[in-house]
């Protein structure tokens, strides 16, 4: 017998389970489909747990400077299988709060692998129950947010097999900490993992396709990047092409080819970091005529699909694939459908990489801005001369400020340094509010604090820098 709701959201992660949430809070009566567990990737292998997996790294690294803070202890040393334990305990008490929250918003969860049939006003959801056996739904909006997964290039050896190659999964659980490691892609993923095991001793060497590092950033931060990890230890091979991933009797070896040149590299491991696809096999999107785009649902304005009544939100409908655009996405999505008027999806999606130190940028790098044909002023200040990081010890990287000189506007931010990725809400916060070098100079940032870097960025900008 179906059973009727106003929403069935497909997949828990954080935009299924934020959708759901205000779904609740509209008054409309909602289900939420799981496979897994909630709180999707994200929570339970993703955001969550890899912070805190670098979280020990940096602790542990941090170890190794205490001379310079007039600090003595003895011998460091780290305990993997306890530094694992935390992150997986970090997750599981996360995913125990997204239970929490379904059953305090009246949220049926219903345990299993959904798939679409012909229904109206919206698709059918029949649910093949983790329990055993299967259930009929049926409801006026059906959300997807099924979610991605680590995309692999069998052709080039690049698909995991749980040992010796491994996707982001078996890269936080594994037995023991590898000795050495090769990670193929240096986005956030493959660059935060690298980060991770060289703190705690590894020798890693990170492949990356293109001709920089962490290549959505601005090419300042890249380069800054590149040079602040190589001061730890880490090796690059960029604009390198992997031919071949293959086994050996100890451990991996990966065949590349850089400037025509062919170079073999081997390691105990490879963590294989080349980006990612989209949830939609076995959804029954064919047969209902669903528009799908290189492995994500084609949505439009509002996050509805071809077919009345279905919508996709987060990384089943494309990039930016990062965990606050799925649930910014989802709200207003939900909001849509109640018949509210959103805030819409036209705001500025901040990036953040949880690396040593760390990468945060939101808006138009300075090479997008002046391709699109902006006159800009482009402002930086560095943390070398911030006194609260000169107090920490945490001196390195800046802040980069991009506007547009017609407008005084704030297009673009960039940022590298410590905690960048607790300050990089502020210019989001500016570029939403369409705030210009007038708002952003007149702002009183408390002294001394870390932020006083972008309000200096936002000063040199129109040559009125003090501290430089």
């Amino acid at each position: 017998m179906a059973t009727d709701f106003d929403v069935i959201v497909i997949g828990a992660g954080p935009g299924g389970y934020v959708t759901a949430i205000r779904a609740a809070q509209l008054g409309l009566k909602t289900a939420i489909v799981e496979r897994e567990a909630l709180g999707g990737v994200c929570l339970n292998w993703g955001c969550i747990p890899t912070k805190a997996l670098l979280k020990s790294g940096e602790v542990y690294e941090n170890l190794g400077h205490l001379a310079d803070y007039g600090i003595q202890i003895g011998t460091r040393a780290f305990d993997f299988a306890k530094v694992i334990e935390r992150s997986r305990k970090v997750a599981a008490q996360l995913a125990a709060g997204v239970a929490f929250l379904m059953k305090k918003h009246k949220i049926e969860v219903i345990e299993g692998t959904a798939r679409l049939e012909k229904g109206a006003p919206a698709p059918k959801v029949t649910v093949a129950l983790k329990a055993g056996g299967s259930r009929s739904l049926q409801a006026k909006s059906v959300i997807l947010a099924t979610g991605a997964r680590a995309r692999t290039i069998p052709a080039a050896g690049l698909e995991p097999d749980g040992e010796r190659i491994w996707t982001y999964r078996e890269a936080m659980v594994p037995k023991a900490c590898p000795k050495s490691l090769i990670v193929v892609g240096s986005g956030a993923i493959g660059i935060e993992f690298a980060s991770f095991y060289r703190a705690l001793g590894a020798d890693v060497t990170v492949i990356e396709a293109l001709d920089r590092i962490v290549p959505v950033e601005d090419e300042e931060v890249s380069a800054a990047a590149r040079k602040a990890f190589e001061k730890r230890g880490l090796k690059f091979r960029v604009g390198a092409n992997v031919k071949n991933l293959s086994r050996t009797a100890t451990g991996v070896s990966v065949a590349i080819e850089s400037a025509g040149k062919a170079e073999t590299l081997e390691a105990e491991v490879a963590i294989v970091a080349v980006g990612i696809v989209g949830n939609v096999e076995n959804l029954g999107l064919e047969a209902l005529g669903v528009k799908v785009d290189r492995t994500h649902v084609v949505t439009d304005a509002h996050a509805a699909a071809n077919v009345p009544g279905l919508y996709a939100i987060g990384d089943v409908a494309g990039p930016p694939w990062l965990a606050h655009k799925a649930s910014h996405e989802g709200v207003h999505c939900i909001e849509h459908i109640a018949g509210l008027k959103s805030s819409g999806l036209n705001a500025p999606i901040p990036g953040c990489t949880y690396a040593t130190p760390q990468i945060a940028s939101v808006g138009l790098t300075e090479a997008q801005a002046k391709e699109k044909g902006m006159a800009v002023k482009v402002g930086r200040f560095p943390f070398r001369v911030n006194g609260k990081a000169i107090a920490a010890g945490e001196t390195e990287g800046f802040v980069k400020t991009v506007f547009d000189a017609a407008t005084g506007a704030l297009v673009g931010a960039h940022m590298i340094g410590a905690e960048v990725t607790e300050m990089v809400q502020g210019f989001a916060l500016a570029i939403t509010m369409e705030a210009t070098e007038a708002e952003l100079q007149a702002t009183v940032y408390p002294h001394p604090t870390l932020s006083e870097a972008m309000h200096e960025s936002a000063l040199d900008a129109f040559g009125r820098v003090l501290h430089l």
